[in-house]
């Protein structure tokens, strides 16, 4: 596990990916925004990390050496302690890996390649709205920019967009 940190706000970020240029560019934008990151290349690691850690916000990534990313993120579903950690899924644009991601519990998504602007008013909208963990369950996706609302799971049949 690798921790960077930006400005002084105490929320963190776990960013789960396996290649280095991309994790690389996910670091430097989030510690742009003053938020710490947390680091993970495989799955077991970010279960580890995300269960030892609790962080606010998870970045996921679809394909990982050790296993999907839709595994990853029903573990940290059916696992109390990280239940309700939002997580947006970061991917390559293939069919239908988004409505995989919604399903399995994700908040929201973004398409590799990603729009940095998009990526970052993203990440700001879920972690500028308080503690999730006070949210529960069922207020995950309400935390996030309506802006956003056709990449965003609010428990409708196929995202919008």
């Amino acid at each position: 596990m690798e921790i960077r940190s930006g400005k002084q706000t105490h929320k963190r970020v776990l960013i789960v990916e396996d290649y280095h240029l991309n994790l690389k560019l996910f670091v430097d934008l989030v510690t742009q925004l003053g938020y710490e990151t947390l680091c993970a290349k495989d799955g077991c690691e970010a279960l580890k990390v995300a269960q030892d850690e609790l962080p606010d916000l998870i970045l996921m990534d679809d394909q990982l050496p050790d296993m999907s990313g839709v595994e990853v993120v029903r573990r940290l579903r059916d696992d109390e302690p990280t239940r309700s950690i939002p997580i947006i899924a970061v991917f390559e644009a293939l069919n239908g890996w988004e409505r995989a991601a919604l399903d399995a519990g994700c908040d929201a998504y973004v398409s590799k390649p990603i729009s940095a602007s998009h990526f970052l008013a993203m990440i700001d909208s879920f972690l500028s709205k308080g503690d999730h963990r006070d949210d529960g369950i069922t207020g995950r996706a309400a935390v996030a920019d309506k802006r956003y609302e056709g990449r965003i799971r609010e428990d409708r049949p196929e995202p919008i967009g």
